[in-house]
């Protein structure tokens, strides 16, 4: 079995553990040489094999003791947005280079106390502002089904790690989609849950009434034993959710009323957005989505058309409030108390200017005039708040197709993943490709994508699954059933 542990996802790798088939330090150590194997690929920034063995070591002796709980042992890594007092945290940029925490952030120390073992942390868009994983100050990220392409940002080197089997599961963040695009370039299970659902104490912040955190793996099943975990109420969190702790496993496999072994999903009803299938969308993306969701009606659920009609405003409202948040979230990196600082200036004023000059690179700086510019006296008005307006009729378009259904379905992204600097002379580019993710977290709503199949290329291509507010067990468990009779989130890269 030594030779196939790379193959085992999370829930693979936990009935492996509590079977005593394996050892956290021999899924460790199988992982860890993995990793260096193809460091090539971009994702890890930092490797921590003196850490990850320890805590291994720690996994075993626990479960010897009969002190294990279901994750404990289990190999994973963080995206570096997540500040960590055992690695060095970047967030993806020069301005962080070599920043070190006093402490984990809340998702790192829950996963953590679950007996999870880091292996590391990942690469990212610089402080995950990006669709390619391109912005990173380090290194773009390759997609492992294709290396000439990108693996989706901004969680990029969360994807291609879990995509390459160099890791079974990683953390990643959402904001406009961060999680869902990796995931489906990527070929990967990936859900963000409702906006509150996981703390964002200790991530580091870029847009903060968007980020959100969430886990990235191969399977439903998969995410829901990593959500169970990670999530949860947190007092050092204003904007956490006050929930009790959430068993999303549980209510992903628990019976529908009226549901069968055959129809596992009698009376589930998913709504089409008219607007998630416009005659612009690829052809070969149209075709596995379309073809997931006959998969989805042979099993019992209830297809109706819904619309969202602003879903085009999406992309404006989005890229107006987003980086105004970034602008006040980011001031706090000036050089002063942590993070890079000019060599040579000639006083405070300067080195403010020189400091964010060297430490920031272009998209952060196009993100932050952007936001310096709607929020400044004169134009507040006509962007800022409009913005915000539009944001709540965007939330209420989603209210009233909740009356008329369950969940809420279409594609990920527009087409595939598409080649490494095909869109570095025109971000506007970039920022179109998000028109599907946008309004659910504009709305902060949980979304997933779940494999679908593969399009143009042989690239993969995710369905998206949106659910109403806390609706998470609804999505992980129409995800499950639906890869219970596909084998798309089973199949790996070639050479992977």
């Amino acid at each position: 079995m030594s030779a196939d542990l790379h193959t085992l996802g999370v829930a693979a790798a936990a009935r492996a553990l509590a079977d005593k088939t394996v050892s956290s330090v021999e899924l460790t150590q199988a992982f860890l040489a993995r990793a260096e194997a193809h460091a090539a690929l971009g994702a890890f920034l930092h490797l921590d094999r003196d850490g990850a063995l320890a805590a291994a070591q720690a996994a075993d002796a626990a479960r010897a003791a009969g002190q294990a709980g279901v994750l404990t042992g289990v190999p994973l890594a963080h995206k570096d947005i997540f500040v960590t007092a055992d690695a060095p945290t970047t967030a993806g940029s020069k301005m962080l280079a070599g920043y070190q925490s006093p402490f984990d952030a809340t998702v790192v120390a829950r996963l953590k106390a679950a007996g999870t073992v880091s292996l590391g942390k990942l690469n990212c868009d610089e402080f995950a502002m990006g669709s390619a994983n391109e912005n990173s100050a380090y290194s773009p990220v390759q997609n492992p089904w294709d290396r000439t392409r990108v693996p989706g940002g901004s969680s990029g080197g969360s994807a291609a790690a879990v995509a390459a089997r160099l890791v079974p599961a990683a953390t990643g963040t959402d904001t406009g989609g961060s999680i869902r695009q990796p995931a489906s370039f990527s070929g990967l299970t990936g859900i963000k849950p409702t906006y509150g659902v996981c703390s964002r104490y200790g991530m580091i912040a870029f847009a903060s009434s968007l980020d959100q955190a969430g886990p990235m793996a191969r399977s439903a099943e998969d995410c829901a034993l990593l959500l169970s975990a990670m999530s949860g109420f947190d007092e050092r969190d204003s904007t956490s959710a006050q929930r009790p702790p959430q068993d999303f496993h549980a209510q992903m496999l628990a019976p529908r009323e009226g549901a069968s072994a055959a129809k596992p999903l009698q009376g589930l009803r998913i709504g089409l957005p008219k607007e998630f299938f416009p005659a612009a969308l690829a052809a070969d993306v149209d075709g596995a989505v379309r073809a997931a969701l006959a998969q989805l009606e042979a099993l019992g659920a209830t297809l109706v058309e819904v619309s969202l009609p602003r879903t085009e405003l999406s992309i404006p409202v989005y890229y107006i409030i987003a980086p105004a948040e970034a602008s006040s979230n980011l001031s706090r990196f000036d050089g002063v108390k942590f993070g890079h600082r000019a060599a040579n200036y000639t006083d405070l004023l300067d080195m403010y200017k020189k400091t964010r000059a060297e430490g920031f690179g272009p998209e952060v700086k196009r993100r932050i005039m952007i936001g310096t510019y709607v929020l400044s006296h004169g134009y507040y008005d006509a962007y800022y708040l409009q913005a915000q307006k539009l944001r709540r009729m965007i939330a209420d378009d989603f209210q009233r197709c909740f009356q008329q259904c369950d969940v809420i379905a279409g594609p990920v992204a527009p087409t595939v993943a598409w080649q490494i600097g095909a869109q570095g002379d025109d971000p506007l580019q970039a920022y179109l490709a998000d028109i599907f993710t946008l309004p659910a977290s504009l709305a902060g709503l949980p979304g997933m994508s779940v494999p679908a199949g593969f399009g143009a290329h042989g690239m993969p291509v995710g369905l998206q699954l949106i659910g109403n507010y806390f609706q998470e067990g609804t999505l992980l468990q129409a995800a499950h059933a639906l890869q219970q009779v596909t084998d798309h989130h089973l199949r790996s890269p070639e050479g992977f």
